[in-house]
Order: structure tokens, then sequence, then C-alpha cells
């Protein structure tokens, strides 16, 4: 017989231990794939190795860039004419994961001295999708926004349409679309800050008709998800396929800034609009 200091651990005494490790300690990046402790990783939540910012929720996202905020039309939410259990399951636990009522919050702050409309867009809210509420939403902040002669940040992060809600989840692609033109057509800026991920029908519409587009490193940006694009051209994508770093490369990101310095070159630019060294 092994004497005891060599007896390997029971399975009761391993789940003890187990269960006293903190959850999230470890983490595991999707993009370069290093394994990480989290001890240090708050507030920015960034991988350590290649800088890929793992998701935000929209609170914490205001936090990182704010100084003041005031959030507007937060009564917003789905529809009553939309009575799917299951739908409405999903609803309510993206309420109690991101204590919104809608998967965008929407307010008006300052960055730095730099009055500014605010929208984000929040993955952890029936992944960000893009429903009649969240369209209202974005675009009832366009529309305070130009009355207000204010510029406007939008942060990105959204799966796309909201296909429980049909025909009127693709609508809001053209609504938020006429805000922004409406805006635009003032004089005023638009700021859209790609996030992890955007795609569907927002990449298709309002994230990709800001004055400047800036990402977060490594976000996925795209159309039409990776599995359904390998189906129909019958060809494997390559690793960097919808990367912010090849999106740029062919033009259609003006920069990409790593998380740290967002906030610093948000203000930079609302200052520079304004004229102000």
């Amino acid at each position: 017989m092994l004497p005891a200091k060599f007896k390997t651990p029971s399975q009761k005494s391993l789940n003890r231990r187990m269960a006293s490790i903190p959850d999230g300690l470890v983490r595991r990046c999707p993009v370069c794939h290093t394994t990480f402790l989290t001890d240090h990783w708050e507030p920015a939540r960034l991988c350590p190795a290649c800088g890929y910012g793992f998701r935000l929720t929209a609170m914490q996202r205001i936090k990182l860039t704010m100084d003041t905020f005031q959030e507007t039309n937060a009564q917003l939410t789905v529809p009553d004419r939309y009575t799917d259990a299951a739908y409405q399951a999903k609803i309510a636990r993206g309420r109690q994961l991101t204590g919104l009522n809608e998967s965008v919050l929407t307010g008006f702050g300052t960055i730095d001295h730099q009055s500014t409309a605010i929208g984000v867009m929040d993955a952890f809210f029936v992944m960000g999708s893009l429903g009649t509420a969240t369209g209202e939403k974005i675009t009832r902040l366009f529309d305070e926004a130009t009355a207000k002669q204010l510029p406007v940040i939008l942060f990105t992060s959204s799966g796309g349409a909201r296909m429980q809600e049909g025909i009127h989840s693709l609508m809001q692609m053209a609504k938020v679309s006429a805000a922004v033109a409406r805006h635009s057509q003032a004089g005023l800026l638009y700021i859209v800050v790609l996030c992890d991920p955007t795609t569907g029908g927002v990449t298709a519409s309002f994230a990709m008709q800001g004055d400047l587009i800036l990402a977060e490193p490594h976000a996925l940006v795209g159309f039409a998800g990776r599995r359904v694009i390998e189906q129909t051209i019958h060809q494997t994508p390559p690793a960097d396929f919808q990367r912010a770093e090849t999106v740029l490369q062919h033009g259609f990101i003006d920069a990409i800034v790593a998380r740290p310095q967002l906030k610093q070159r948000l203000a930079d630019l609302l200052r520079l609009h304004k004229g102000e060294s």
C-alpha cells in the first residue's frame, strides 16, 4: 500500500478543491488560443497575448468610455404582440444578464469634456440582435442628437436582425439608416466602433454608414456567418476571414484601435471635428 502522502486524492476531495476555485479565473482566447489567468484583466478584459477584447456589457463599455452619462429611452422594450414563449424566455434572460430592456443602451454624456450622444449594443442581450425596439432606440438617439446638434458614437456588437420579429426587424435597417442620413445632412459627426461580433443586418446598414469607422483588434466583422459561406461556396475561408484586420486591409474600416486607447482616440476625434486643437 502506498504511503498516505502518495495516495491519489479521492474524487470527492478533488470536487471540493475544484469548488474552491473561483468561476472565470482562467480564460482561453478565441483568437490566439492562449490560456491565461484573469486576476488582472479588469476592467478592459483583454487577452494578454494578442490584445483581443473579450465582450463587454453595455454598462461596462459606458464605464470604460464616458466621464458622464445620462441614459435615454430606457423603458423601450419588445412590443406586446410578440408572445412566443421561447422568445419571451430569451428576452427575460437578456434582461437578467444586462439590466437592460433591449439590446442597446442609449444616452448622452461627455468624454474628456466633449459632449456626445452614444449608443452601445449589448451582445449579452439576445446576441445584440436588432429588434423593433432596438431600432426605435437608435433612431431616437440620432434624431435627438440632430436636434441638439451633437455627434453620435455607436458601438456595434450584434448577430444581426432578430428573426423572431420577422420583417419588422429587417425594417429597422432602413429606419435607422434614414435617421443616420438626417443626422449627416445636418453636418454632424457619426463615429462607429465595430466590436466583436458585428454581423448580419447591422453590418449591412448603419454599422458601415459612419463618417469614421473604427474597430477593436480581431473583432469579427461580416455579413453572413462563416458556416453559411462555407456551405455556399464549398471552400474553407482563411483563418483571418472576417477579422477586423482583414476588413481594414480591404478598405472598409478607417482604423483599428486597441481598447485601452479607444477613449482618448474618440475624445480627440470629437475635438478635431469641433475644430479645437
